[in-house]
Formats: C-alpha cells, sequence, structure tokens
C-alpha cells in the first residue's frame, strides 16, 4: 500500500470518520496489501463495487467473463505470487459458480479470499431472488467461512480470513456478506490478525522425533525421498537441496512438488505418480526407508495402499497433523513446517552417498528412455506428439517459465518432459484434476509474475470449458502466451476406453472449432501448426510476442501417455506400453 494511501486511511481512523460496510471491506483489502482483485458484479455485492470505484487506481480488479474464471485466475495469482489471492462474485449463481474453483484451491492447499454478496439478512431463509446457502455449501471445500450480517464485523473477519488463509497448510476462505451489511456505516479501524484462540497452524516442534527421523535415515542403506508442493509453500527449496546434497539421498517429486528441486541434479530420480518415471515409481517398494516430505501420499502415488511400501520404514514430515497416517502408516512422524524440520534434520543425519542404490534408478532411466521417451520427444516423422511440443518450449524457454497446465494427456506430458528450473513454476490443477483452469489460471499468473514468461499449455477439451476468459485477457491486456494441442479428442479417457474398455471410444471423440479464428475475434495474435517444420520457428515467434499470443498445434489424435500405473494397481505394475 502507498504511502499517501496509508494516511488517507489513517486519517479516517484517527478521526473516527464513518464508512460503509462496502467501503470497509475495500480499505481492509487495502490494509492487507491486496492490488489485484478478480471478480464478476451483481446485485448483492454491487455496493461493494460501488465502493471499489474511488479505489480503482489502488486496487486492480480483472473483469472475469464467468466467477469461475475469477477463482482460477486468484488461484493462479496466488500459486506464483506466494500471496493470498483475491475474488469477488456475487449471491446466488455468482457464489455457486465459484465452488469448483474454492474446492481446487481445498486439496491444492492454495491461499485465497473469496468475498460474496449475499441478500439482505432479513431475508435470508426465505428463498429471496439469487439466496442461495453458500455458508452451507462452501463449508466442506474451506478452511474456514463466515457469514457477515453486521458492519461492525467486517474489518475483524477479513483481517482472521488472511491470517487463517495464508497461515499453516494454506487454503481457501470465503466470506459472505450480506447487503444491508454492506449500506450500513461503522468507525473503521483495521488491526492485522496474527494469532487466534485455539488455532495453532504452525505445529511446535518435536526435538525427539527430529533425533528419530535422524536415526532412522541415518541407519538406512536404501533410503528415498519423495517431496511435494510442502516444501514449495513452506519455501524450503534452499534447505531441501542442503539436506539432499549432504545425505546422499535419492529423491523424487510429486506433480505439485515439481519446480521444488532442480531436475539436472545428480541426486534427482524423477517425477511420481501414475504418469511418472518408471524408476520413481517401481523402487518405492524397494527402498528401506521411505521419506515423505509435505506431500500427502495420494492415491495416484501410492496405487494400491496394500502393496505401497510395504518393505520400508516410513518417515512423514508433514505440517497438517490430519495427513499424517491417514492413508500411509507412519514409523516416524514429524508434524512441523518443512522448512524448520529440514534445517534440524540436516545438522542430525550423517554424509553419505549410495552409488549402487542411486544406480538403479539410473537403470531404469535408460530402460525408460529407450522404450518411452525417445519416442515422444524425438518421434523422427508421422502426427507430431505432445512429447516433443513440450520438450522443445522447454529448452527454448530454459526451464524458466511459469507454466500452467490444465487436465489430461497434455498435463501429464508437460509434467514428464518440461524441465522446471524456476521455483513456483508449475501451476497445475492437483487434486480435483479442474478441466478449464489453466486458461484464467495463467492469466492470474501473469499478473503475480508480471516479469516471468508465463504459458498456458491445454487440451483442446479443457481449453473449450473457459474460452470465454480470452474476453478478460483482451480487454486487460494481459501478454500471457497460450498453446493448446489439439488432438480432437478427450484424450486421457480415450486412453483409458483403449486400454482397459476394449477401444469403446464412448462420447470422447470431439468434432472442434476453428480455434485460431476464435482467438483472433479477441485481437489475439493467433497461429495454427500442423506441420513439425514450423513448430520450432512458431514457437520462438510466440516467445518473441510482446502481447498474448495463441498457438495451436495439432497433435497425433490416438497417442498414449506412458508409463502408466493403472489405477488402483500396485506401482510395480506400471506399464511402459
Amino acid at each position: 500500500m502507498e504511502t499517501l494511501l496509508a494516511k488517507e486511511i489513517q486519517k479516517k481512523v484517527n478521526n473516527n470518520q464513518k464508512v460503509t460496510g462496502a467501503e470497509a471491506v475495500i480499505l481492509s483489502l487495502l490494509c492487507e496489501g491486496v492490488d489485484v482483485i478478480f471478480g464478476y458484479p451483481g446485485g448483492a455485492i454491487m455496493p461493494i463495487y460501488d465502493a471499489l470505484y474511488q479505489y480503482r487506481e489502488e486496487l486492480h480488479h480483472i473483469l472475469v467473463r464467468h466467477e469461475q474464471g475469477a477463482v482460477h485466475a486468484a488461484q493462479g495469482f496466488a500459486r506464483v505470487s506466494g500471496r493470498v489471492g483475491v475474488c469477488m462474485a456475487t449471491s446466488g449463481p455468482g457464489a455457486t459458480n465459484l465452488i469448483t474453483g474454492i474446492a481446487d484451491a481445498k486439496i491444492d492447499s492454495t491461499p485465497l479470499v473469496c468475498i460474496t454478496g449475499q441478500v439482505a439478512s432479513h431475508l435470508l431463509g426465505t428463498d429471496a431472488f439469487q439466496e442461495t446457502d453458500v455458508i452451507g455449501i462452501s463449508m466442506p471445500v474451506t478452511k474456514w467461512n463466515y457469514q457477515v450480517t453486521t458492519v461492525e464485523e467486517i474489518p475483524e473477519v477479513i483481517a482472521k480470513a488472511f491470517y487463517i488463509a495464508h497461515s499453516g497448510r494454506p487454503g481457501p476462505v470465503l466470506i459472505d456478506i450480506t447487503k444491508d451489511a454492506q449500506f450500513a456505516e461503522c468507525e473503521f479501524k483495521y488491526k492485522k490478525c496474527e494469532n487466534i484462540r485455539s488455532y495453532h497452524p504452525v505445529p511446535k516442534i518435536n526435538h525427539d522425533h527430529i533425533q528419530q527421523a535422524a536415526d532412522l535415515i541415518n541407519q538406512a542403506e536404501r533410503p528415498y525421498m519423495l517431496i511435494g508442493q510442502g516444501v514449495i509453500l513452506s519455501e524450503a527449496e534452499k534447505e531441501l537441496k542442503t539436506f539432499v546434497e549432504k545425505s546422499g539421498i535419492p529423491v523424487a517429486s510429486t506433480l505439485l512438488g515439481l519446480s521444488a528441486f532442480p531436475p539436472d541434479h545428480e541426486l534427482y530420480v524423477g517425477y511420481l505418480g501414475m504418469h511418472g518415471n518408471y524408476g520413481a515409481n517401481i523402487l518405492t517398494n524397494e527402498c528401506d526407508v521411505l521419506i515423505a516430505i509435505g506431500m500427502r501420499f495420494d492415491d495416484r502415488v501410492t496405487g494400491d495402499l496394500s502393496t505401497y511400501a510395504k518393505q520400508a520404514k516410513v518417515l512423514h514430515i508433514e505440517i497438517d497433523p490430519s495427513e499424517i497416517d491417514k492413508n500411509i502408516k507412519t514409523d516416524v512422524a514429524v508434524n512441523a513446517d518443512a522448512k524448520e524440520a529440514l534445517a534440524l534434520l540436516t545438522e542430525k543425519v550423517n554424509a553419505r552417498t549410495f552409488p549402487d542404490w542411486l544406480a538403479k534408478f539410473r537403470d531404469c532411466d535408460k530402460l525408460e528412455t529407450e522404450k518411452v521417451i525417445n519416442n515422444h520427444i524425438h518421434p523422427g516423422d508421422g502426427a507430431m506428439k505432445m512429447g516433443e511440443v513440450i520438450h522443445l518450449i522447454s529448452e527454448k524457454t530454459k526451464g524458466e517459465a511459469v507454466i500452467v497446465t490444465d487436465v489430461g494427456q497434455h498435463q501429464m506430458s508437460t509434467s514428464r518432459y518440461y524441465k522446471f528450473r524456476s521455483g513456483k513454476s508449475n501451476v497445475t490443477s492437483g487434486g480435483l484434476g479442474t478441466m478449464g483452469f489453466a486458461l484464467p489460471a495463467a492469466f492470474g499468473a501473469k499478473l503475480g509474475a508480471p516479469d516471468r514468461e508465463v504459458i498456458a499449455i491445454i487440451g483442446d477439451g479443457g481449453f473449450q470449458m473457459t474460452l470465454q476468459e480470452l474476453g478478460s485477457i483482451f480487454q486487460h491486456k494481459v501478454p500471457v502466451k497460450i498453446v493448446v494441442l489439439n488432438n480432437n479428442f478427450l484424450g486421457m479417457v480415450r486412453q483409458w476406453q483403449q486400454l482397459f474398455f476394449e477401444k469403446r471410444y464412448s462420447s470422447t471423440e470431439m468434432v472442434n472449432p476453428d480455434f485460431t479464428t476464435i482467438v483472433s475475434g479477441y485481437d489475439i495474435t493467433a497461429k495454427k501448426v500442423t506441420e513439425r517444420e514450423k513448430l520450432s520457428e512458431t514457437i520462438d515467434e510466440m516467445l518473441a510476442h510482446q502481447g498474448p499470443y495463441f498457438m495451436e498445434v495439432v497433435v497425433e489424435k490416438e497417442e498414449n501417455v506412458f508409463p502408466m500405473v493403472p489405477s488402483g494397481a500396485c506401482v510395480t505394475e506400471i506399464r511402459l506400453e
């Protein structure tokens, strides 16, 4: 917040000046340092939009084309900036249109404050026009929610919302504000929230557990480390690298953990999960100590729980106590922030190397490269493959871009073939798997990191779920790059139909419109690539372009992403073809 604005707010506080609840909302956001907000106006939130008008220079509002776009854009903003993303919508359908993105943010630990308008308090429960019980609806998918019915509550509730959203394991918070509370007046006073009774977001570290963890690691002969997004959220990348290099332990990443550790590091052994690397998956069942940091043992990582790492002793470092022993029983649990735990653990572990154990991963890499990778990134002839497009973008951006992916085959190919060399670079819908996520999340990410190259990589199916947000990009001139990999199929569903449903392609083939014509209608430069010879130069043109740019690449229609662990199978049942 600029000094002049701070003085103006302070003047209102010192003079006991009364403001409306609507203005109190805007002033509270400014006190929290918010400068970008995503939203869509409507009747029940109109007073807040009216108050926003006089602060439009200080608080940049991005008008989206659908409320789902607002919440996904706020997610993208939060993921790359490390700040709380903020979005607004009106009551009824406006509020319910936020729910998908809120659920996505909850499972992927993204800090959001979502503000919804509500009918006047005397109309609550009457089925008034555009009234829905958004508190009841959102309760399962928010970290906290609250309905404001009196104006005096507004500053304190907003301060509390930001604290809860960002502290500990981050997550979305929803504040529902009745229309009469927005019109009413109060003296504005704001105090940032720094603690809440009975809420302890960062656990007090147990040093005995740290010692037990160190002892377990020091006794290991085949230790293996799995890292998740918790490392990124705690900004523990430096501590992780120091720990790995001292301990000598091979390390693999979950989908949301990508970009937390250098992909070309000698101890990095790959990407975990259903379409992850061969060795990273199968050798889970050969390690003697499994160390999980800031990850939740999602089913896409573990496969069949009854067969997962049964030979290993498990150490789990995790800030959220509800995740410990939820899916995988631990031998040693450290309920702590990853940054603090890694720093303490590094002091206690022995400096070691495991050349024979690491060699097993490299042998698996050779097999996967021969059977899968070479065919995907250097296919030679025939139709273009997703992997070669991603590999080329990775090389041309040197792995430094922010990559925002939707959900499907293109997402898995990107996770496999883009080499994330900068932190907070991988923005994707992980736990919920929300198609339509990427386009709004990408322009939100660009506003959160304006000095970084932001590239959305999307399938033809997901693109059509939120392509109306091209209007937001056009209106606000957001220079985001968009790559649609078009195979004229709902590709991931089709892959499953081919492998497990005897090629019964039920409702997955798509007859698509001319995407470049649609995009051009939004005054965005658009190119379609159908020939391999044009791919490299078109990527160069896209990266050199100063404004938004759209590139459609027609790829192999029935390409499959391998390796693949079939759903519910053991990680050792991973298929290379």
